[in-house]
């Protein structure tokens, strides 16, 4: 990656750190689930309101890390207004994007390709995923918290 498309990439994460969009409590949430980072002391929830397959609404609250905030934060505009079945292949394909496992293909998923570069930093990873994997929970109405160890 060159030098000024990094640099772009730490503003874009640093502005969702600095000014997060979508933290407040959602009151109409049909789902929602609960996360914890210990190694890194992040916590989230994340709300989401469903209706006819169709993620209406999202939001998150919770304190962590730059890159935990951000990713909540990207996360939440990316998948606003898509279909669950979308959603949950963003999901996976966001995964395999921090994990490293695309094969560097991570085409596609746009804004959030920006946290591409955590794959370089596997503590890093677990604050990356940690809204995803809550918010996976919440699809699947899991009610046991989300731990990332």
């Amino acid at each position: 990656m060159s030098g000024d498309l990094r640099e772009l990439y730490q503003q874009l994460v640093f502005d969702h750190y600095k000014r997060p969009r979508n933290q407040h409590v959602l009151g109409q949430a049909t789902h929602h689930a609960e996360g914890h980072n210990p190694l890194c002391g992040d916590e989230v929830t994340v709300w989401i309101d469903v209706a006819d397959g169709i993620v209406r609404d999202v939001a998150f609250e919770g304190g962590g890390c730059a890159i935990a905030t951000a990713s909540a934060s990207l996360m939440t505009e990316a998948i606003k207004g898509r279909p669950v079945a979308d959603v949950e292949r963003i999901f996976e394909a966001f995964h395999r994007m921090v994990t490293g496992k695309d094969g560097g293909t991570h085409a596609g998923l746009g804004k959030l390709e920006v946290l591409a570069g955590v794959r370089e930093f596997p503590l890093r990873v677990k604050c990356a995923t940690l809204a995803w994997h809550t918010l996976h929970a919440a699809l699947e109405r899991d009610s046991k918290p989300v731990i990332t160890e």
